[in-house]
């Protein structure tokens, strides 16, 4: 009996430390500026734990023919931007059937209310949302010269969209001008630059824009990095901090295994998005003042 009891003992203590190797944590540290893995927690942090499923969503996920987007991938408040006249007040609609994000479209308005102010009042939205059977026609009645097959296309997540002008070819429009300067400092990049096509594969775009939010979007232009290269970045820093119209923010990446969770200082917001790929993103607040 004591030899029973003895084992159970053994196995018990084996399968705890087993547990506790698994149930390893990513923890920031501000002296090195890395993510190292530890497997205690201090009282100034909080830990987050994060399921392997959400690699796959959030405003990073990179689309593109190398990575297809996963079921989690869409936007899960798709909305018909023509149901919705408290939101396209700033702009008009190629047609009635376009639909976007909800909360991509909010921030578009916050844009194009900016852009008023400064006289320029012509956006279009072209297009929108595309699920997979709207990609498919689009693939085989344009090719690949114009478009991606369904799954590969920025368009079926809900966070892009092709933006126009009432004034003829966006490139050459008021409201493409003021887009390249100012699309940046409300979420949005340019996701096909004319000096990318060979990291992107897709040729200049000007219409074309993808929303990726702050900071990220002004770490991209600083750095001018294209997704591919920003996710890249962040994967060769592990931290970044950055400050960005009096917010500071600290930019975390963590690779995603079975069981995985993320320390990050205590009492702040935050948001998480996958890459599509092998981690996530972990974005934190840890300040913000008035001047």
């Amino acid at each position: 009996m004591k030899k029973w009891l003895f084992l159970c003992i053994v196995l018990l203590v084996v399968g705890f430390r087993f547990y506790q190797k698994e149930e390893s944590s990513v923890k920031y540290r501000p002296d090195s500026k890395t993510v190292a893995v530890q497997s205690e927690t201090e009282g100034s942090e909080k830990t987050i734990h994060i399921d392997k499923e959400q690699i796959y969503e959030g405003n990073l996920i990179l689309v593109n023919k190398d990575y297809p987007i996963h079921k989690k991938g869409t936007a899960s408040d798709i909305i018909k931007l023509s149901q919705h006249e408290e939101l396209t007040s700033g702009f008009s609609l190629l047609d009635h059937s376009i639909r976007l994000s909800q909360s991509v479209t909010e921030q578009f308005a916050r844009l194009t209310e900016a852009a008023a102010k400064e006289g320029v009042t012509h956006f279009r939205i072209s297009s929108g949302y595309r699920d997979s059977e709207e990609q498919e026609v689009l693939y085989r009645e344009k090719g690949a010269d114009y478009a991606l097959p369904a799954g590969y296309s920025e368009h079926n997540s809900g966070l892009s969209l092709d933006i126009g002008s009432t004034l003829g070819e966006i490139g050459k429009a008021p409201e493409g001008d003021w887009l390249k300067a100012n699309a940046w400092s409300y979420g949005f990049i340019l996701r096909y630059p004319e000096d990318k096509t060979a990291i992107t594969g897709i040729k200049y775009e000007a219409w074309h824009f993808r929303y990726a939010g702050l900071p990220h979007s002004q770490i991209m232009k600083d750095k001018n990095m294209v997704l591919e290269e920003y996710l890249e970045y962040l994967k060769q820093q592990q931290s970044v901090q950055i400050t960005v119209d009096n917010r500071k923010y600290l930019v975390l990446y963590a690779p995603v295994s079975k069981n995985t969770s993320i320390q990050i200082p205590a009492g702040h917001p935050y948001e998480i998005s996958g890459n599509n790929s092998d981690g996530v993103i972990v974005t934190v607040l840890l300040s913000t003042w008035k001047i």
